[in-house]
């Protein structure tokens, strides 16, 4: 591919679909990139009942409505893709993907999600597809009449066990905790703990998965004895939580210590011209609306990135001179009064240009400047230095 897009979407899930309606609102030639079926792991939710607007509908059919409302948009472009690397190219992005070639983009948003986390158990891989499951709506009518197991304790554990239930005869949920504690939200707790056929067991964890074809019993761990016992099952779900997609994503985009990608309030990450949105970010809340929200944060973001980065190579184009750059914030009183004496002084020397760092911090950001004020010297668009100006003196 030769087009140089404005904007790469890598997923499309609520998080990448939501970004991608705002892009093709603002008119940004957009690439969306999604190595399965738009909407993600939400096709998997039978019901949602907390998407404002939308009282009840299903993952799957929310999503439809998303990618629906993304096609009114003639600039934003689908493709079928899996992505195996993140690259720079100059003051570009290079994503290479697999048998697809690669693909160059002024900026990126990052919508990659989630996968299960899994127990470390090696049987658990060798089972998969056979006794082992990560899927209620997917895979429930394949235990109708069964005693399974769920494993977790937190609000899709909880819910998916409940769910499970219109097909198993009898759910257990094998809970780490002390009896009565649960991870999920008091109203599915107490739903759950209502089931007749939702039955507990506490203080237990998952040491072994044992069977033929298929699996056929559980080996538990006593957290408090350490004591072994072997159960007897039709399957088991695993619901232990969730990490990040992000193999494809190099190092140079930080991450906190769970691997999740450290987003400002404009869901930009460590690199200028990067967004992340979705269950990829570090956020306290991983939510359908909230992925939304994420998305609209981003596509603005990006926005705003794209015409600074033009006025960038407009101020500092070829033949632009001896050029000063005054990176300020007009919200200091210090700098209100001694910033005209500073531009004055510099002045004498080349042209002189302030920007606010407030509303326009890409080249700051860029610059590695940490301080206000602080001033960049530059002849024909090659930088000669940069520096903090220490206030009472002159640069």
């Amino acid at each position: 591919m030769t087009d140089i897009y404005d904007t790469l979407i890598i997923g499309a899930g609520p998080g990448g679909l939501s970004t991608a309606v705002y892009a093709g609102r603002a008119g940004l030639k957009t690439l969306l990139l999604e190595k399965g079926h738009a909407g993600g792991r939400i096709n998997d939710t039978a019901e949602i009942h907390n998407y404002p607007g939308v009282p009840a509908e299903s993952g799957e059919g929310l999503m439809q409505r998303f990618k629906q409302h993304v096609e009114n948009f003639p600039s934003v472009e689908f493709l079928r893709a899996t992505v195996s690397d993140i690259r720079r190219s100059g003051d570009l992005f290079e994503v290479v993907t697999w048998r697809r070639g690669s693909v160059l983009s002024h900026s990126l948003v990052l919508a990659s999600g989630t996968r299960p986390r899994g127990s470390g158990i090696p049987a658990e891989h060798e089972f998969a597809g056979r006794g082992v499951a990560y899927c209620a709506t997917c895979d429930g009518e394949f235990y109708r009449d069964k005693a399974i197991h769920v494993l977790g304790a937190g609000d899709q554990a909880i819910e998916e066990a409940d769910w499970l239930t219109r097909y198993a005869r009898k759910v257990t949920v094998i809970v780490i905790h002390e009896e009565g504690h649960l991870d999920c939200n008091r109203l599915a707790a107490e739903k759950a703990m209502r089931n007749p056929r939702i039955e507990f067991i506490w203080n237990s964890t998952l040491h072994d998965i044992q069977g033929g074809e298929r699996v056929e019993r559980l080996e538990l761990q006593n957290v408090l004895t350490g004591e072994l016992a072997t159960i007897p099952t039709d399957g088991i779900f695993m619901f232990i939580g969730m990490v990040p997609q992000a193999d494809f994503i190099p190092d140079w985009i930080k991450r906190d210590s769970h691997g999740y990608l450290i987003t400002n309030v404009r869901c930009e990450t460590s690199c200028p011209g990067v967004y992340a949105v979705g269950d990829l970010r570090n956020t306290p809340l991983r939510q359908v609306v909230t992925a939304a929200a994420d998305g609209a944060i981003a596509a603005t973001g990006v926005e705003h990135y794209l015409q600074e980065k033009a006025d960038i190579a407009t101020l500092l184009s070829a033949d632009s001179g001896a050029m000063t750059v005054l990176f300020w914030d007009p919200y200091s009183s210090a700098q209100q009064a001694q910033l005209p004496a500073i531009e004055q002084a510099l002045q004498a020397q080349s042209q002189v240009r302030r920007i606010d760092v407030t509303r326009h911090d890409l080249l700051f950001r860029q610059l590695e400047l940490s301080a206000t004020p602080a001033l960049a010297r530059y002849q024909n668009g090659t930088l000669l230095e940069c520096k903090t100006i220490p206030l009472n003196t002159q640069a």
